[in-house]
């Protein structure tokens, strides 16, 4: 690990002014930073710790159904908000099977979402792969049973961020700040494939800070539903996920869906075929086994991730049940 120095920031203000320093590196709750400056994935400068700033710890409901987190809002007091969990289900799911209770105490929603990848070959000094600056993806021909099914082709990581799953079923927008200037943009925007750029996974400028999480209403007569598995269920990596939002009609037929799968490509999935599936018709067990077929139909397995066709075949089906408020689903 490379020297730095360390300042605290007590304002937002305060924090892009130490950020002004080249190298400057954010810390909120540290937990892949840690390890990235560890691993020497990230060297900075200086440490601007962000982690005092009140202003950027709330949940706060609007009276337009609309909801607002700042960025330093851990993912134990999201996945316990009683508004979060009646009205915004998915995140609330999402928050409560990221990691581990002593992490989801510590990790901020902001930092969820800026997580870098956990590929090990990124993540270990002796592969030199193509997010490094290298020739070769070494997941194409190595261990690639965590890998991407979908966009596999240039680079097969999948974005580790649970949150990010929901928040772009959920259609959120987040807003950033610097000394340049505010700006918002769409989750789902933030988030980029390797084909815009190989060495990042967002559009975050240098200086800029994530401040809040905002999140539209819900459409009219909408549920939610996220579902994870991993191998060790208690603390893992997500081997699939899913999240749906799926809006009816007063006829019961579907009016919008969204559909998005996690861990299964280097940015949260939306799977455009099922939405339309759904879309238009009534959630019966053949429409969404259309939408099931119709959201793996382009999926690229490697040679040790074919299962993950099976297991989200599984997780979407359970996740569109219980966002149509079948078999019991809930909100």
């Amino acid at each position: 690990m490379n020297a730095f120095e360390y300042a605290d920031a007590g304002s937002v203000n305060e924090a892009m002014a130490l950020l002004s320093v080249k190298g400057a590196a954010i810390k909120a709750g540290g937990v892949d930073l840690l390890d990235l400056m560890k691993e020497r994935l990230t060297e900075p400068a200086r440490l601007v710790n962000i982690r005092n700033i009140r202003e950027l710890d709330y949940i706060k409901l609007e009276d337009d159904g609309s909801l607002r987190i700042g960025a330093l809002v851990t993912l134990a007091k999201l996945a316990e908000n009683k508004p979060v969990r009646e009205q915004f289900t998915a995140l609330a799911d999402a928050a409560l099977h990221a990691a581990t209770p002593q992490i989801r105490n510590m990790a901020t929603a902001g930092g969820n979402l800026l997580q870098r990848p956990r590929c090990w070959y990124f993540r270990h000094e002796d592969f030199h792969c193509r997010k490094k600056g290298g020739e070769i993806c070494f997941a194409h021909d190595g261990e690639n049973q965590y890998h991407a099914i979908f966009n596999n082709q240039l680079c097969a990581i999948v974005h580790p961020s649970a949150l990010a799953t929901a928040l772009v079923a959920l259609g959120a927008k987040l807003a950033l700040v610097s000394q340049q200037g505010q700006r918002q943009i769409s989750v789902e925007d933030f988030l980029i494939l390797p084909s815009a750029d190989l060495h990042r996974e967002n559009t975050l400028r240098d200086g800029e800070i994530l401040t809040e999480i905002q999140v539209p209403p819900l459409p009219k007569n909408a549920r939610s539903a996220y579902l994870k598995q991993g191998e060790k269920e208690s603390f893992d990596w997500p081997i699939g996920e899913c999240a749906v939002v799926i809006a009816r009609d007063d006829g019961g037929k579907c009016r919008s869906a969204s559909v998005i799968l996690g861990a299964a490509a280097p940015v949260p999935h939306r799977a455009r075929e099922a939405e339309a599936a759904l879309v238009g018709n009534a959630i019966d067990d053949a429409t969404m086994q259309a939408a099931v077929r119709a959201a793996l139909a382009g999926a690229t397995p490697l040679s040790q991730n074919g299962y993950k066709v099976s297991l989200l075949t599984t997780l979407l089906s359970r996740a569109i049940a219980s966002a149509a408020g079948i078999d019991g689903g809930t909100r």
